[in-house]
């Protein structure tokens, strides 16, 4: 099990955003009284039953999250709201057009063949090689994105500013997390991390950058 501390860095998030935001008029009193942006944790029951809807385990990091808090309100002015656990859906099913419509741009924008006569990563049968693809963090070129992997990631925030987290069970690493996406209409691609817990300290990061800027 994973000795990262949610509650920890999540409240320390909460007080950053509450002492830097100038809409506190938008939140409930109480989540300003008590300098928390999240919600109860949710019960393991509550994730079983949606792991047995979509038929899948979770991955680690995330589950851990929702286990302190179930859901959050904002990380960064892109993202509004992470959804609860019984909210989550597979992206393709609940923003099939969005889909379409981002591929139909960034193969267009990229020249890349159609997908279903993949050739760049032709060794691996992806359209993105492995030692392309596989490189996170400074180094990591957003636009080397696998949209065949699209279908079948998972949604777990609002859609904010044309951006989304999304979670892919079609990468996982040895403590069976899944990678993660900042997936965004502006990105020439995605954003991702090796799990849900590195893209959330990352963007943590983000929001302090951004507050210093602005």
């Amino acid at each position: 099990m994973s000795s990262f501390d949610w509650q920890g860095f999540l409240k320390n998030w909460s007080q950053d955003y509450l002492n830097y935001t100038q809409d506190l008029d938008r939140l409930d009193p109480e989540v300003v009284e008590s300098e928390w942006l999240g919600f109860p944790g949710a019960s393991e029951v509550q994730i079983a039953a949606v792991e047995a809807r979509l038929s899948i385990g979770l991955p680690p990091s995330y589950r851990e999250f929702l286990k302190v808090s179930n859901g959050w309100r904002q990380t960064t002015p892109f993202i509004y709201r992470i959804l609860a656990i019984e909210e989550v859906e597979w992206f393709a099913l609940r923003h099939a057009e969005w889909i379409a419509s981002f591929k139909q741009k960034f193969s267009s924008c990229q020249s890349l063949t159609p997908l279903d006569n993949l050739s760049n990563g032709a060794s691996s049968g992806h359209s993105i090689a492995d030692n392309e693809y596989f490189i996170y963090g400074q180094d990591q070129d957003c636009s080397k994105i696998r949209l065949e992997y699209l279908n079948d990631c998972l949604g777990i925030s609002e859609k904010g500013e044309s951006s989304i987290y999304l979670l892919n069970p079609r990468v996982l690493d040895r403590q069976q997390e899944w990678e993660a996406w900042f997936f965004g209409d502006w990105l020439p691609g995605a954003d991702r991390y090796s799990s849900f817990q590195t893209m959330m300290e990352a963007e943590y990061r983000n929001f302090l950058e951004m507050r210093e800027i602005l």
